[in-house]
């Protein structure tokens, strides 16, 4: 791992996609864009083969679906930990399984910490974890 003062050197990529393979580019990234509050590439169309959901700072990495013709079959490799804005964990796992997300695992402790495994509707999973006000209240960063 390299040292934390190598942290402040410039730069040797910058992530550009954060991409999911998927069967409905379009209906996944709608998925994405109303759980996340990104709007919508504007040249997304049903049928297409990939969509994308914008980030609010040009800076961070898209979210980007691509279709391909194989399902999920096992667990993800690589996946999102989000966090709440204007919400509690616990209201937002609720609101996004309104959006269509299922819960995978649930582990959240009678201490208030911990976090939930979701799934978005084609399967890709990611963890949903405390706000940071949450964590502020419990004297956690």
């Amino acid at each position: 791992m390299p040292a934390a003062s190598d942290a402040a050197a410039a730069p040797a990529l910058v992530i550009r996609h954060v991409t999911f393979d998927c069967r409905d580019p379009y209906r996944l990234a709608g998925f994405w864009s109303a759980a996340t509050g990104w709007p919508a590439h504007q040249q997304n169309e049903p049928g297409s083969d990939e969509a994308a959901v914008l980030p609010p700072d040009p800076g961070l990495p898209w979210l980007l679906f691509i279709r391909v013709p194989e399902g999920k079959s096992v667990k993800n490799r690589v996946h999102l930990d989000v966090g709440p804005v204007g919400l509690t964990r616990d209201r937002q796992v609720e609101r996004l399984r309104g959006l269509g997300a299922e819960v995978v695992a649930d582990l959240r402790r009678s201490d208030g910490t911990g976090w939930v495994v979701m799934a978005d509707p084609e399967g890709n999973e990611f963890c949903v974890e405390r706000s940071d006000a949450e964590r502020a209240a419990a004297g956690q960063a």
